[in-house]
């Protein structure tokens, strides 16, 4: 690829920079236009904006409208296909470079907004988690304490009673007072402090299909698609295994223990977690070919006792997300009839970059 040495001091921008010659034929890119577009520049020098972005029609009349007319135009909301099932959203500004007074290519400036939609979305949802906690917590004290009382007093009652009919009655108040004491604990999820370890994600999922097949070892296939080249993370396997386990779950119940589940793993590079960017970021991913989440159920399914199903007790996922999130990392779902897809993202390192 040529490059102008004027367009080099793009390179240290945060925001993604191309430049196309008068032919919308790719002569520079910024790396964070590599990073936005997930290729690399090699690969892409010389190409003109149909072969660059072959669904880009409506980034395409804008350059072209600004050919056309030597004066800068702005775009909001353009949607660009980079890669077959990977749609971005993006405000561009093209501007029309000259030489002298003549226009001899653009300059193309892109600022993914779904991302920073993305971000504030994320972002809501730890602190709603925060604040779920912290009311969960409050809950389960002023449950826990009268519980305890209550069941002392039925076994106070139970020694001062000779009739077995009415100690029954007295057995059955300590069950249930046992029973809600389990269920608020099960509510505020691990309460162990996490061990830092080094895990690999693999051997989780591994450990999660096994058990799966043999719970469902009919009309279940879970196909495992990883990517062999990443580290490990530090964590608490054991409670990265429940997590996982959790969500699995979840997937094999919706499908009735008949279906498809690939258990995903990748790598992303520069991703936001919180306030906190990370270089490199573990996404392993849950996905499931059954009906599906409702819209309405999607927004709420993390939070403790909200379920879909009659016999559910809604504190799975609940427990996973706050698995995840004492790990540092973040658990976002999406679903359509046919494919649900719950997506883990992980630090792979601590530094921001």
């Amino acid at each position: 690829m040529v490059t102008d040495p004027r367009l080099q001091i793009f390179d240290n921008l945060s925001t993604a920079v191309l430049a196309f010659d008068a032919d919308l034929h790719l002569i520079a890119i910024n790396p964070a236009g590599e990073q936005l577009l997930q290729t690399g520049r090699r690969s892409i020098a010389g190409k003109n904006i149909s072969q660059l972005l072959p669904r880009g029609r409506q980034l395409k009349k804008v350059l072209e409208r600004t050919l056309n007319r030597a004066q800068s135009f702005s775009a909001r909301g353009v949607h660009l296909a980079i890669a077959p099932g990977k749609v971005i959203v993006v405000d561009c500004f093209v501007s029309p470079m000259y030489d002298g007074s003549q226009v001899i290519g653009l300059l193309v400036e892109m600022n993914q907004i779904d991302r920073l939609l993305r971000l504030t979305r994320d972002e809501s949802a730890l602190d709603r988690h925060e604040a779920n906690r912290a009311i969960l917590k409050g809950l389960a004290h002023e449950i826990k304490n009268p519980l305890g009382g209550l069941r002392g007093a039925a076994q106070l009652l139970q020694q001062e009673l000779q009739s077995k009919e009415l100690k029954e009655y007295t057995r059955i108040i300590i069950h249930e007072a046992d029973r809600l004491r389990t269920l608020v604990d099960r509510m505020m999820g691990p309460t162990q402090p996490l061990k830092h370890e080094p895990v690999n994600i693999h051997e989780v999922f591994q450990y999660v299909r096994k058990l799966l097949l043999a719970e469902n070892p009919i009309g279940l296939t879970i196909i495992p698609d990883y990517d062999p080249s990443l580290p490990d993370f530090i964590g608490d396997k054991e409670q990265f295994i429940q997590a996982i386990l959790n969500i699995s779950r979840n997937a094999v119940q919706a499908m009735d223990g008949k279906g498809k589940i690939i258990l995903r793993s990748r790598v992303t590079r520069q991703f936001t977690i919180g306030q906190k960017r990370h270089r490199l970021v573990l996404r392993a991913e849950i996905e499931d070919n059954g009906p599906g989440i409702a819209p309405d159920m999607l927004d709420a399914i993390f939070y403790p006792l909200v379920t879909g199903r009659p016999e559910g007790t809604g504190l799975g996922l609940a427990i996973a997300q706050d698995v995840i999130n004492k790990h540092g990392g973040l658990v976002e779902a999406k679903s359509q009839p046919g494919q649900t897809v719950f997506t883990i993202y992980l630090p792979l390192e601590n530094g921001d970059d």
